[in-house]
């Protein structure tokens, strides 16, 4: 069982010297965002490019899991995935979503939110194509957030297709590419001590993006 008490004594406090102010934030957060994602990149941080994604089911619940970011620019943050796999179901009810980046070794935090829609199929073919041919057959062996009888059930269709593809190329499944989530709002956040965190909100406007301190 769980020592409520212990847990209730877990606690580290942000002792980061690091700040964060309005003079010194980039003006524009796609800009604000690389900066901080190389500095974190450069900092060998485990999984830099990991983010916790939530989107809304058609029973109107939040649904989260962790992804990986494999591109982003001003026109958002792309992944890929199963196209039939639940986060892709929950889309089609409400194509809203929220991404949201923690490196805890730096204290730090980027919330973003906005609207997902999918990539090319040229851009998910690309991608495809870099990928290791294991993970290529690992698209093609997966029925994603299905119910499956047992592990063996995926190995014997991993070794199905191993087979298959001993001497060929792997092609993209048409149930598996990108998506990209456009955004409409970022959150960066800076830890500091006493809980008494750094946090700037840009929100799009017609005009371009606003910038607000908010409490902590």
């Amino acid at each position: 069982m769980i020592d409520k008490d212990q847990l209730k004594k877990l606690r580290i406090d942000y002792n980061s010297n690091k700040s964060l102010t309005k003079d010194e934030i980039q003006k524009n957060p796609f800009l604000q965002f690389a900066q901080w994602f190389q500095f974190a990149t450069d900092q060998q941080i485990r999984d830099v490019n990991a983010f916790v994604l939530s989107t809304v089911n058609a029973k109107n619940c939040p649904t989260s899991r962790v992804v990986l970011m494999r591109d982003f620019d001003e026109q958002g943050f792309v992944f890929f995935t199963n196209y039939l796999s639940n986060k892709v179901q929950d889309l089609k009810f409400n194509n809203a979503g929220s991404i949201n980046f923690f490196w805890s070794e730096l204290e730090r935090q980027v919330r973003i939110e906005g609207r997902i829609e999918k990539v090319t199929d040229a851009e998910s073919d690309a991608y495809f194509d870099s990928r290791p041919k294991s993970s290529q057959i690992g698209a093609w062996a997966s029925p994603q957030s299905n119910i499956i009888p047992n592990r063996d059930y995926l190995d014997q269709r991993v070794a199905e297709l191993e087979k298959k593809y001993a001497d060929q190329k792997v092609d993209r499944p048409k149930h598996w590419g990108g998506l990209r989530l456009v955004p409409e709002y970022f959150e960066f956040w800076q830890g500091r001590a006493n809980r008494l965190h750094d946090r700037f909100a840009f929100q799009k406007t017609e005009h371009g993006w606003t910038i607000d301190r908010m409490a902590p």
